[in-house]
């Protein structure tokens, strides 16, 4: 397959030129139009790496559309990987929780549902991404450690992260914002609230920090990537450290990012964040960072098509120096990197061939209009 007429988002820089592909790799690529007859007409569009997405929630979704309705598996993950390959992502990491009690994530049956759907899709060739798994673990709940020593050895599992969302710990800048999202997630009134907190305070006290240990350890062993969550301060960072994290996932503050940076972690942060102008949770916004040449990671968390939308806003904000290769490292190159994935992320020969063509509607190239085209994965055109 050729692909003429093309702007090439490279490494470090953009070209127009063709590429050619050969048995799932790119074979060559040049600034000079082909004239082979056989070439696509790319029409100026951009060609670059397809997306390497670490975190998303999207999986969820689609096994429960609604509350009490469980979805046929089959049909659930089919979906989810047709959302995935249309907002450009070639390689995913579904986000599965563990220890998550009130979401179901005690229940061996619900995660052995939803890991099962992803494991046989991949080895049964139906995907058109290429599906991975990040396991999530909240480290407040007696029931965390068990489950991840269950799913721990699942083919697949390429990230773990350590999560503590009770009252008073990293996510949720004020106490005002933690009752108002968990109000919102759970339907609770003041009473129900109260004793929900008392209870997350208590298993927090009980079980994070033996949980954090024995996990991380785990992982060390396995040579699992570990991610950090929410660090919020220069000492959870340094905790993270030392238990051996690579990524510091969505820190929630202009320190623990510096930070994380300092210690060599990843910042991977929000795209939604990007697109809305800031974090839901009154944290530091992803957009600040990048302007501060501290973001390195970008994530579709619960809304896929944000990873487009984010990269070239910020590839077209004046508030940072990031050039249009450096915006699409943020969701190719760099995660792939982290997770210690060199055959893809980038547009170089002897890579995959893991490809997506974006387009901006109408004679103006405004933000918010570029779309994904067609993505290839390994050569083969999945949308």
């Amino acid at each position: 397959m050729i692909i003429n007429n093309v702007n090439l988002v490279l490494a470090q820089e953009t070209v127009k030129g063709s590429i050619e592909i050969k048995d799932g790799i790119i074979s060559s690529f040049t600034d000079n139009p082909s004239q082979l007859p056989q070439a696509v007409d790319a029409d100026g569009a951009w060609l670059m790496p397809g997306f390497v997405e670490l975190h998303t929630d999207n999986l969820d979704k689609f096994f429960t559309p609604r509350p009490k309705v469980d979805w046929p598996a089959h049909s659930a993950m089919s979906s989810h990987d047709a959302l995935m390959v249309a907002s450009g992502i070639t390689t995913v990491l579904d986000a599965i929780g563990v220890g998550d009690v009130r979401d179901g994530g005690h229940r061996l049956d619900n995660l052995e549902k939803m890991i099962g759907a992803v494991i046989h899709s991949q080895q049964s060739g139906l995907n058109r991404a290429e599906h991975r798994l990040h396991l999530r673990c909240e480290l407040p709940h007696e029931t965390t450690l068990p489950l991840f020593e269950e799913l721990m050895n699942k083919p697949g599992v390429s990230l773990v992260s350590l999560m503590d969302h009770s009252p008073g710990q990293r996510q949720f800048s004020t106490p005002e914002k933690y009752r108002e999202y968990y109000q919102g997630k759970y339907q609770l009134n003041d009473q129900d609230m109260e004793a929900f907190q008392a209870e997350q305070i208590a298993n927090s006290q009980r079980w994070a920090q033996p949980n954090r240990l024995a996990i991380a350890a785990h992982c060390r062993e396995k040579g699992i990537a570990l991610a950090s969550h929410d660090d919020a301060t220069a000492a959870h960072v340094q905790e993270s450290k030392a238990l051996g994290s690579v990524i510091a996932e969505f820190p929630t503050t202009e320190e623990a990012a510096r930070a994380s940076h300092a210690e060599g972690l990843q910042v991977l942060m929000g795209a939604p964040n990007i697109v809305r102008g800031g974090s839901h949770s009154g944290n530091v916004a992803a957009k600040y960072l990048a302007s501060l040449d501290l973001l390195d990671i970008l994530s579709s968390d619960y809304y896929p098509a944000s990873l487009l939308d984010a990269v070239f806003r910020i590839a077209n904000d004046d508030s940072n120096a990031f050039t249009l290769s450096q915006a699409v490292a943020l969701v190719t190159r760099n995660p792939a990197r982290a997770l210690g994935l060199e055959d893809r992320g980038v547009i170089a020969e002897g890579k995959r061939a893991d490809l997506l063509l974006a387009r901006a509607h109408g004679p103006h190239h405004y933000i918010q209009n570029y779309y994904v085209q067609n993505v290839w994965r390994q050569g083969i055109q999945v949308f």
